[in-house]
C-alpha cells in the first residue's frame, strides 16, 4: 500500500487547451460561472470580482497570468474557489477535469525548468501530456497583493 504522505492530490482544470492543477487542499469548491464585475486598479491577472455568499472574491484568470490570448468568460466556464495565501480567489476554468492522486516524486520542480514562472510549482507528466501545477501561495507577487487590496478597498 502506498504511503499517503508521499502522494499529492490535485484538481485538474483546462484553460486554452492546456491542463493545469491546484492542490486539492487549497480548493474550497467549484461553482458555475457568475457575472464578473470589473475591478479597476486590480493586477492584470484579476478579471474582476464576484459575490460568493456575501463575500467579495477576486476572479483570477490563468490566461492573463500566463499572457495567453484574451477570451471573454463563457457561461459554460467554472469558477474554482480556492485559498491563495490569506485570501479566497475564484479561478476561471474552461472545464474542470476531476481530481487525481499521484506520487509526490512524479512532480518536476519548476525551478528546474525556467525562470519567470514563480507561480508554477511544478510539472506533472501524464499520459495526456504535461500538467502545470500552480502554487497559489505564490500566484500574486507582494506588489500585486497590495494593489488588489487597494482595489478591493476602493471598490
Amino acid at each position: 500500500m502506498e504511503n499517503l504522505a508521499s502522494s499529492i492530490r490535485l484538481v485538474l482544470l483546462a484553460v486554452d487547451g492546456q491542463t493545469y492543477a491546484l492542490h486539492l487542499e487549497a480548493v474550497d469548491r467549484i461553482l458555475r460561472m457568475a457575472e464578473v464585475t470589473p475591478l479597476p486598479g486590480a493586477p492584470d491577472a484579476v478579471e474582476g470580482v464576484v459575490n460568493i455568499q456575501g463575500e467579495v472574491v477576486a476572479v483570477v484568470s490563468i490566461r492573463r497570468r500566463l499572457g495567453l490570448a484574451h477570451r471573454s468568460v463563457a457561461v459554460s466556464d467554472s469558477l474554482v474557489v480556492a485559498r491563495a495565501r490569506a485570501r479566497r480567489v475564484a479561478i476561471i476554468a474552461e472545464s474542470v477535469l476531476g481530481v487525481v492522486e499521484r506520487p509526490a516524486d512524479a512532480v518536476v520542480s519548476s525551478g528546474d525548468l525556467a525562470r519567470g514562472i514563480e507561480h508554477i510549482e511544478g510539472v506533472l507528466k501524464t499520459s495526456d501530456g504535461l500538467v502545470l501545477i500552480h502554487d497559489l501561495e505564490r500566484f500574486f507577487s507582494a506588489e500585486e497583493e497590495q494593489s488588489l487590496d487597494l482595489a478591493l478597498e476602493r471598490g
